[in-house]
């Protein structure tokens, strides 16, 4: 999250109207980061004693009362550790972005990077992908490869593909934004 707001300072991303940064843990330094670095308005949105539909209706209305809309808006998750259910999926499909640290459909979930160093692969990476209904799954934008070398651990690893992960996700945005991504079946065309 940190790096796309900063690309977005930077002007490495541009033609954003509106920011927001909505976190499901109170306690998320995003939000600190969001608010003190960048003044960028930010939102809590709790699981606590809710079910999946009434935490997408919450998530939904917020972002309404930004005018954020399913024709004006593009969701960025970093970081964002609940997954979201089918109702803001579908009024928001194909905006809503995720990034995974592993080639997607390989390891999927949590503690990708360590699932890759135990499985031996000798080369891991990361994917943007469009979110659809489930976990680490939907039309990928963009992979980057990373050598997974002799000497790594899980946290060597991680560092790595971070460094590939800020770039990537910043060029998927901005595809994003000039209108040149589209889908077709469950294939992403670059145009």
């Amino acid at each position: 999250m940190s790096a796309i707001l900063n690309a977005i300072e930077n002007k490495q991303i541009i033609n954003i109207q509106k920011i927001l940064v909505i976190s499901n843990k109170e306690d998320s330094f995003g939000l600190q980061v969001a608010k003190s670095r960048y003044n960028v308005p930010t939102e809590i949105i709790l699981k606590k004693n809710i079910t999946n539909e009434e935490f997408d209706t919450l998530l939904i209305n917020t972002l309404k009362s930004y005018e954020m809309h399913s024709t004006n808006s593009l969701i960025c998750l970093a970081g964002f550790m609940q997954i979201l259910g089918p109702m803001i999926v579908n009024i928001y499909k194909y905006r809503i972005l995720n990034i995974h640290p592993s080639l997607l459909p390989s390891f999927k979930g949590l503690n990708a990077q360590k699932q890759a160093i135990d499985a031996g692969v000798k080369i891991s990476g990361c994917t943007v992908h469009f979110v659809d209904q489930k976990m680490d799954n939907g039309p990928i934008i963009l992979q980057k490869c990373v050598p997974v070398l002799d000497s790594d651990n899980e946290y060597s690893l991680s560092d790595r593909i971070l460094m590939e992960e800020h770039k990537i996700y910043q060029k998927a945005i901005n595809l994003f934004i000039d209108n040149k991504l589209k889908v077709q079946g469950n294939r992403v065309f670059i145009e």
